[in-house]
């Protein structure tokens, strides 16, 4: 795969939210009449020893400039819909900075535990015209605060494209695991958006998480799904959480049998230990949350 400036990367995604935009609305318009089943299990995130609903409730479907898709409904509706989340056992959140999502989940804390519920944040890297990032303290010390916690328990360095990228951000990587060491972070990571970036991770000591695109037809990948797939296995065996995102690629994949296909790929592969989905309605919980029971069954069975 052609590598990508990391200007023509973020140009690219922006151009492209308008068509998935205009996805997002159909999403799985289809009542095929699956319910959740029963509530979604948990899973142990690599050597991090973060325990983890298999499902994450994604905070950032089109997220840029402090907005997403999930802000974009509104206080009450996000709420309701995050509690029908955790309802149904999902009790991970993927937030960042660059969504705008930090103060939803906040109003969420103030009908869930905390000690319920697993936090995901990401810092943004690199200055745009709308964000300045700060330094690591001072950047965990506000997203504390905008979620209402004392500690946050998985932040990623967002969206590395670089294959040096632990070089280029050793400052932050050095202040992130001087936090994790205070308690103020339980693990640390990296979100990968290139074949490089996702190839070094997977072999980094440093990593303790790594998020990467991933389903079956390549769509909004890195690369191909044949040369992906092995890297997350790789990550796997060294001790990595993995974290897939894009399964249903970015509202491109969300046909019936597009989804199943994607979600059977995913999960029978066993190099991804849990997935993050950014839900805009009940229904799509519902029906993602019966499908990977459904799912894991089956190949839980096929192993017996």
């Amino acid at each position: 795969m052609k590598k990508i400036s990391r200007r023509k990367f973020l140009q690219q995604s922006v151009a492209g939210s308008a068509v998935i935009a205009a996805n997002t609305n159909n999403l799985f318009a289809l009542d095929d009449g699956l319910r959740t089943e029963k509530k979604i299990d948990r899973v142990v995130l690599g050597k991090s020893g973060v325990k983890i609903s298999r499902i994450a409730f994604g905070t950032g479907t089109n997220g840029w400039k402090f907005k997403s898709s999930q802000t974009r409904l509104g206080e009450k509706e996000f709420i309701d819909l995050a509690y029908h989340a955790y309802n149904s056992g999902i009790t991970f959140f993927d937030a960042a900075d660059i969504y705008g999502s930090h103060q939803y989940v906040r109003r969420l804390l103030g009908h869930i535990s905390r000690e319920n519920m697993v936090i995901m944040s990401k810092i943004w890297t690199e200055p745009n015209d709308w964000l300045t990032p700060q330094n690591v303290p001072d950047s965990l010390d506000r997203f504390r605060r905008e979620l209402g916690t004392d500690y946050i328990d998985i932040v990623l360095l967002h969206c590395q494209t670089a294959a040096d990228w632990p070089e280029i951000h050793k400052k932050m990587r050095d202040d992130l695991a001087a936090a994790k060491e205070k308690g103020i972070i339980r693990a640390h990571g990296v979100s990968c958006h290139s074949p490089e970036a996702l190839q070094t991770a997977a072999d980094y000591d440093w990593v303790d998480v790594l998020l990467a695109r991933i389903n079956p037809l390549g769509i909004r990948m890195d690369d191909k799904p044949a040369k992906v797939m092995p890297v997350l296995r790789q990550a796997r065996k060294n001790g990595k959480g993995v974290l897939g995102m894009k399964i249903f690629g970015c509202g491109q994949l969300t046909a019936e049998p597009e989804r199943e296909k994607s979600l059977r790929y995913v999960l029978g592969s066993g190099n991804v230990d849990a997935m993050t989905i950014g839900f805009e309605n009940k229904h799509q919980i519902d029906d993602t949350i019966s499908r990977v029971n459904r799912i894991m069954h089956q190949l839980s069975g096929n192993k017996s």
